[in-house]
């Protein structure tokens, strides 16, 4: 049964896909989370962080598969912030959040990882449901309510992230269908329900996200193998 996919580009000269984090270490992906992907359609929609349901509804309806088309190279950005006692930061649920500890003359370090001039695409659909169809995600991925990013806000895509539309029976398929050069990267990743060609994998990708907790705590079975 063929099904029609949105397609979509993630390039930027910075762009952030996270993983697992360790510590104060934030490393970055090669491919989009599905949660990733969800917040980001979630930011176009204009919806709200309180909008948990709707976020997780929209996770698990989300079928997609990424290739890469450039390689990026890995950009390690290390953070370094003196706070003081009295000083607060806002917080996702929208009240300031103060500091604890009897101890302030360290400085707060951290460390998170960026891909310089990386490029993937990715097709997506999304399964019967409730929740916001493929035409209003295209649509919205084209007037979105708020401005988009790739990760991390300062992470501006170069591109459009909407690039129109494809077809095929898999993930897999439709990513092969796109007039796009692979020759510069090619890993790519799919569903497990879709073909295991030679020399693809199944590995567990934890990129689920608990909305309700606001950490990540899922994985899921995909395949990872080469386009072309």
């Amino acid at each position: 049964m063929s099904h029609r996919w949105l397609h979509m580009h993630l390039a930027a000269p910075l762009m952030s896909f996270g993983g697992v984090a360790i510590d104060h270490v934030g490393p970055t992906r090669d491919f989009p989370a599905a949660s990733a992907l969800t917040g980001l359609l979630a930011n176009a929609l204009g919806w709200r962080w309180q909008d948990r349901a709707a976020h997780v509804d929209l996770q698990a309806r989300l079928v997609f598969g990424a290739g890469i088309a450039r390689q990026g190279r890995v950009v390690t950005d290390t953070q370094n912030a003196k706070l003081e006692k009295a000083d607060k930061g806002w917080t996702t649920w929208g009240a300031p959040e103060g500091r604890a500890g009897a101890t302030y003359d360290a400085p707060h370090r951290r460390q998170r990882d960026y891909l310089a001039d990386h490029a993937c695409h990715v097709v997506l659909r999304v399964a019967e449901g409730d929740g916001p169809d493929l035409d209003t995600l295209a649509d919205a991925l084209q007037r979105p309510v708020r401005p988009l990013f790739l990760g991390r806000k300062p992470c501006l895509p170069s591109v459009p992230i909407f690039a129109g539309w494809a077809t095929g029976d898999t993930a897999r398929a439709a990513l092969t269908s796109l007039e796009v050069d692979w020759s510069d990267g090619g890993e790519a990743l799919w569903p497990e329900t879709d073909d295991l060609p030679e020399g693809a994998r199944i590995v567990d990708l934890a990129d689920l996200r608990n909305w309700d907790s606001g950490l990540h705590g899922g994985a899921r079975p995909v395949v990872r193998g080469r386009l072309g």
